[in-house]
């Protein structure tokens, strides 16, 4: 009987470890190729729809359409993730 418990913690240590590792792959990926995007000078955070209000020495910044557009983003990598 404990042979076969230790046998499962095992198996749930390994799928969990590949489950992490899977995930620190895709957002390096990530990462990469939000670096290169920018380095490439594709305006991230500068997208037409984001709000910017200007008002004598002050300057209000809010991003919504960036949001939307990182959000987007975000959900389909969950759901490659849910697969």
């Amino acid at each position: 009987m404990q042979s076969d418990r230790a046998i499962l913690r095992t198996s749930n240590f390994e799928l969990q470890t590949s489950n992490l590792s899977r995930i620190l792959i895709v957002l390096g990926v990530l990462l990469i190729a939000a670096g290169l995007a920018i380095k490439a000078g594709l305006p991230l955070g500068r997208l037409p729809g984001d709000i910017v209000v200007h008002r004598g020495s002050s300057t209000f910044y809010f991003p919504i359409v960036t949001c939307l557009v990182v959000s987007v983003l975000l959900s389909l990598v969950a759901a490659l993730f849910r697969r």
